[in-house]
């Protein structure tokens, strides 16, 4: 008899955990999605782009895409490795995403080591939404200056730092870093703070921007 209550007992107790968990999960998974719906604005209105041109002289613009902003500067071999790092754990994964793009601010006089990078990263992945474009040293910095970030270019024009500028050219990034407090960019020669902390905030912006665009699609079929 007392075996057969045990036995109903363990029963009930099976019962209840599978059918609290699911609720508990959801629970859990629903605020942390509302917590991290969003990216937070640091600075908005980032200077556009316009006046930098391509190697074949077209234009690039910030507005209206989801964009990877880098400075590489003029010496592209102390800084290969901050972009294969940046092409192995967030470009390979994003770069089909429509209206994403990575942009590198490039002083005029560096076509030669850009064709050469560009070699390279595309033995990792598809290079066709690395974008470099070219201006003087003080195009260059007034851009950055315009990211109102706590950081700054060495003398080659180039920072390890790299930034998520949404598609109303306002810079996004954290506001309660565990680490810094305010996260402005993403330091891109370290592996693991890519991997981390980079990785998830790119996911985070473009499942923003996936829900919008489900909703915008929502509203016109209705």
């Amino acid at each position: 008899c007392n075996v057969n209550a045990t036995a109903k007992i363990k029963k009930f107790v099976i019962l209840g955990i599978l059918f609290l968990l699911p609720i508990i999960a959801y629970l859990f998974f629903s605020s942390g999605i509302n917590h991290f719906a969003k990216l937070p604005v640091l600075t908005q209105n980032v200077l556009e782009i316009d006046q930098f041109k391509t190697e074949k002289g077209t234009s690039k613009l910030l507005n209206d895409h989801i964009t990877i902003l880098c400075f590489f500067g003029n010496n592209l071999e102390a800084t290969k490795a901050n972009a294969f790092n940046l092409a192995h754990k967030i470009y390979k994964k994003n770069y089909q995403f429509k209206n994403f793009q990575f942009v590198i601010l490039t002083p005029d006089g560096s076509q030669s080591q850009v064709k050469l990078l560009k070699e390279e990263l595309s033995e990792i992945e598809n290079a066709v939404n690395w974008n470099f474009v070219y201006s003087s040293p003080n195009e260059i910095e007034k851009v950055f200056n315009s990211l109102g970030s706590n950081y700054s270019l060495d003398a080659n024009m180039a920072s390890p730092y790299v930034f998520i500028i949404d598609k109303d050219r306002s810079l996004r990034g954290r506001d309660d870093d565990d680490d810094l407090g305010l996260l402005y960019g993403f330091d891109s020669s370290d592996y693991s703070e890519v991997n981390n902390k980079m990785s998830d905030d790119v996911r985070v912006i473009l499942a923003e921007y996936r829900l919008a665009l489900k909703k915008y699609n929502s509203k016109r079929e209705i």
